[in-house]
């Protein structure tokens, strides 16, 4: 095939050589399991910097998933609770999947539903902007479930205050 893709027919490897040189290009070989080979005449290294072009914005566009984890006990306290809950609305918020493992230790074990509680409750807080992606689940002393955020929506502007009532003279004072 020739640069424009013009098809030149079965040539010899000599005259197709030749013909390459002539016009200033490279003999490349396109299909070499094909019954005859096919052959093109081309720019190579303007063709590999092409692919390399559009490898590199192919990696782009390509986004990465990363994923955080939140550790919780059964027994956390209020205050923590709320600021690890911060952390994973955060990281949510981000765009990065969140893995949240309760840690059982000692007797805690004999009560999976204690951090399948905690666990709901996660899910219940973080279901206008995330979604549960792996449901909870014991592996042996944790138990883990893979939250995923929601496709990021267009914000909307709030609704304007509602104008305060007159102030009514009763009077008093």
């Amino acid at each position: 095939m020739a640069a424009d893709g013009e098809q030149l027919g079965i040539k010899a490897l000599p005259e197709a050589l030749t013909i390459a040189t002539d016009t200033g290009l490279d003999l490349v070989e396109v299909a070499p399991d094909a019954d005859p080979p096919v052959c093109r005449i081309m720019d190579f290294g303007k063709f590999k910097y092409e692919q390399d072009q559009r490898r590199k914005e192919s990696r782009k566009k390509a986004s990465n998933v990363v994923v955080k984890e939140m550790k919780f006990r059964p027994k956390i306290s209020g205050g923590d609770y709320d600021t690890k809950m911060r952390h994973v609305g955060r990281f949510l918020k981000e765009g990065s999947k969140v893995k949240v493992t309760i840690m059982f230790r000692g007797r805690e074990q004999a009560h999976p539903e204690l951090g399948l509680r905690i666990l709901n409750r996660i899910a219940d807080e973080v279901d206008e902007f995330a979604a549960v992606d792996q449901s909870p689940k014991q592996d042996g002393r944790n138990m883990t479930m893979v939250l995923h955020p929601l496709k990021k929506q267009k914000r909307r502007s709030p609704a304007p205050a509602a104008p305060a009532p007159p102030a009514s003279d009763t009077g008093v004072g």
